[in-house]
């Protein structure tokens, strides 16, 4: 504890006698310091013990004394130290008066004391406040780090919620609370998921002083400090710690030395991520050359259980996001802030990453296994089927499609209110989100359904099928299950499939154009009747024989036969495609 008032006036040498502001005496004091300066208040840095003779004071009048005692008390000196005996053998009634009345500590000094005792006294109590606290600090250091090797983080938030006599938290990259400490902590905890996310968007490490909640409830307003942790350029995790007051030194130590022993917890190493890294690769090439049983045998008890278990592979891709090595991210869990605080990462240039730590952190809270394998622009994961990892995969993509419908209806209506869309989409800086399947920077997801060990192949080519889909329909996320579930016709949006039916149905448009006949939409209706020519001329309004003379005549212009299964299977194709185009 640094100096006080009263601790000087007990000091046994320096003989202090109080004569005003006794009620005061427990002020800490930053420094003694002799001034006979008529306003010395400009070289005041507030805390200071000023020691006076009074040689350039005219201590005995009482206005005056009142304008120079109140601006000591105004620029924050703590107290005041008479030296009687020199220029004044007692201390002007006129100075003991203000003093009383400013509520300033007024302190006579004896002439057999000099005011070098009295800065002696201070300096020593102050190198001696701060050696205890420089001592206390390496023993909570030395506990911290004990209970980190033997508890974890819990332990090390235990200690560190007991030596600053307050509450500690720990959240994840997503901003949910993962351990708190004590226990009864965690609604406190749960109230500063706001002030989290704000931290997580500034560059690592990131600090801010924030208050726990506005209610009127004991606790609520506590003073919290929060601590980014992590050394990329997104923080891994934060440390909350709330305390009634300001911490102190010994305090200040205990809490830095958390955060580099948590730091270490979560961080891992580069070089360990880029390891595992190779051995997921290994073990998912394995996997894919149907070889199940090399591929425990290289991952070990690395991903638990996962690769006997039905898991679903995911592949995302990513024009601008490559995240091969070391990426940006952390553990935890999935909360509310997942689709909003990681989904952020879509328009920051890292799509992949986001999607990567989403997934980690749910799996992680979840304690289960997830195999995350970056490859350059594409990402191959590997996760439990109806696991988290898989859940946040699905609220990710709907969080991420929710926002780009947005974006997208904004710069509608910007581009209906401007005379040049174009302008008033880059003027506001919404291009870059797009809303068509052909953004560049848009993440897109393909997701198998449930296989097994021996069928990793087989899911990686839904995935992939999947993925194809989901970039020609403009979709963050398409499972393989929507495929079957859906119409072919979809699949037919692409722009070889649209020339080839635009080339092959071209010669019969062109003989409609010259008003010779109809024969698209007679080809289409005898299509459509399975070659029932009854049926389809009922449908047309003319006679069978007419319908006749027409296929006769597509046969002709086209140089195909009708009777081929494959022309037809390639003529109602084409006529779907055209369609769906014209739609």
């Amino acid at each position: 504890m640094p100096p006080t008032l009263a601790s000087l006036v007990h000091h046994s040498t320096l003989k202090l006698t109080v004569r005003a502001g006794g009620d005061r005496l427990d002020v800490p004091v930053r420094w003694a310091h002799a001034s006979e300066l008529a306003d010395p208040v400009p070289y005041m840095e507030g805390g200071e013990l000023l020691l006076i003779t009074a040689l350039k004071l005219d201590a005995e009048d009482a206005e005056a004394m009142r304008r120079y005692v109140k601006r000591l008390a105004a620029a924050g000196v703590v107290g005041l130290g008479f030296a009687v005996g020199v220029n004044y053998a007692d201390i002007p009634k006129a100075l003991v008066e203000a003093a009383e009345h400013e509520g300033l500590p007024l302190l006579e000094v004896p002439r057999r004391t000099p005011f070098l005792a009295i800065s002696k006294a201070v300096s020593a109590a102050i190198a001696a406040d701060q050696y205890r606290a420089v001592t206390a600090g390496f023993a909570a250091q030395r506990e911290l780090t004990r209970q980190a090797l033997t508890d974890g983080p819990e332990g090390l938030l235990a200690s560190l919620a007991s030596q600053v006599d307050g509450w500690a938290a720990l959240y994840d990259a997503s901003g949910a609370v993962v351990a708190t400490a004590p226990e009864w902590a965690g609604r406190r905890a749960a109230l500063l998921t706001a002030d989290v996310e704000r931290l997580r968007e500034r560059p690592a490490p990131a600090s801010a002083v924030v208050g726990a909640g506005g209610g009127d409830e004991e606790g609520e307003r506590d003073r919290v400090e929060l601590h980014s942790l992590g050394t990329g350029r997104r923080p891994r995790a934060a440390l909350a710690v709330g305390t009634a007051a300001a911490l102190g030194t010994a305090e200040r130590y205990a809490l830095h030395s958390a955060i580099a022993l948590l730091t270490l917890t979560t961080e891992r190493s580069r070089s360990l991520q880029a390891a595992e890294q190779r051995i997921g690769a290994a073990v998912l090439r394995m996997l894919l050359a149907g070889e199940p049983d090399h591929a425990r045998a290289v991952a070990g008890g690395l991903y638990g259980e996962l690769l006997d278990a039905p898991y679903r592979i995911v592949v995302a891709e990513s024009a601008t996001a490559p995240i091969g090595g070391a990426r940006e991210g952390g553990s935890g869990g999935v909360s509310r802030s997942t689709a909003g605080a990681l989904v952020a990462a879509d328009t920051n240039g890292d799509p992949l990453g986001g999607l990567a730590e989403c997934l980690e952190s749910a799996a992680a809270r979840a304690g289960e296994a997830v195999l995350v394998v970056p490859e350059g622009e594409r990402l191959v994961v590997l996760a439990v089927d109806g696991g988290a990892a898989v859940g946040a995969c699905e609220e990710f993509a709907a969080a991420l499609e929710g926002a780009r419908a947005e974006v997208r209806g904004r710069g509608e209506a910007l581009a209906s209110a401007s005379s040049s869309s174009s302008s008033s989409l880059s003027s506001s800086g919404l291009s870059g989100l797009g809303g068509s399947s052909g953004d560049e920077d848009e993440l897109v997801v393909g997701m198998s359904g449930p296989a097994g060990p021996i069928a990793a192949a087989a899911a990686y080519k839904q995935a992939e099928q999947a993925l194809s889909v989901a970039r020609r329909r403009g979709r963050v996320l398409v499972g393989h299950e929507q495929l079957a579930a859906g119409s072919v016709v979809p699949l037919l949006a692409d722009d070889a499939v649209r020339a080839f039916a635009d080339g092959l149905l071209r010669p019969l448009y062109e003989h409609d154009a010259t008003g010779r006949g109809d024969l698209v939409a007679s080809l289409r209706a005898w299509l459509s009747r399975h070659g029932q020519w009854d049926a389809a001329a009922a449908d047309l309004g003319v006679h069978r024989h007419t319908l006749r003379y027409r296929m006769r005549r597509v046969e002709e212009i086209l140089g195909r036969s009708l009777d081929d299964p494959d022309v037809r299977m390639e003529l109602w194709l084409a006529l779907k495609t055209t369609a769906a185009v014209g739609e």
